[in-house]
């Protein structure tokens, strides 16, 4: 461990500071972050957060926030992170409309290893239609449920040849 200034304050810290502690500047592992200039509804079109997880300044869990929006928390339109909530969301516990991830809640639909919608895919599926290695729903095929009736709903849903008569 070395003693160092903090180039805003210019008091001596330690080398292994996340933020002076005389001022608050940032020393460390801040990250990137970048947001578009353009808007939609009030959001940031683009919204990418990256590094580390928690703001060393303030404390508090760095958010992405945007019609697109990218970051260890993603809030938006689509969203795709370490925990991503939206209407398109990707991430290892993800909440959305459509939603794919480790633990995945969808309103519509929901694919991964837990899996809870009306429509679910995965390891643990809980839904209206259920389909994965336990699957449990009014309609569910897995390990432990068969449905004789899914598969021939499910062949109404993709008809042969493309929907072609």
């Amino acid at each position: 461990m070395a003693i160092v200034n903090c180039p805003e304050c210019e008091r001596e810290i330690s080398d292994q500071a996340m933020a002076c502690p005389h001022c608050g500047h940032p020393m460390r592992g801040w990250g990137y972050e970048y947001r578009s200039k353009r808007e939609l509804f009030g959001l940031p079109l683009v919204h990418i957060v990256s590094g580390q997880g928690i703001d060393p300044v303030t404390g508090r869990i760095r958010v992405a926030k945007g019609i697109i929006a990218i970051g260890p928390v993603a809030v938006g339109g689509f969203a795709m992170g370490g925990a991503a909530f939206g209407i398109l969301s990707f991430g290892g516990l993800s909440l959305g409309a459509v939603a794919f991830g480790g633990a995945a809640v969808g309103a519509l639909l929901a694919v991964g290893g837990l899996a809870r919608s009306g429509i679910a895919l995965g390891g643990a599926a809980f839904g209206y239609y259920a389909i994965g290695g336990g699957a449990w729903g009014v309609h569910a095929v897995g390990g432990n449920a068969q449905d004789p009736n899914l598969l021939e709903t499910l062949r109404g849903w993709f008809p042969r040849g493309g929907g072609r008569s």
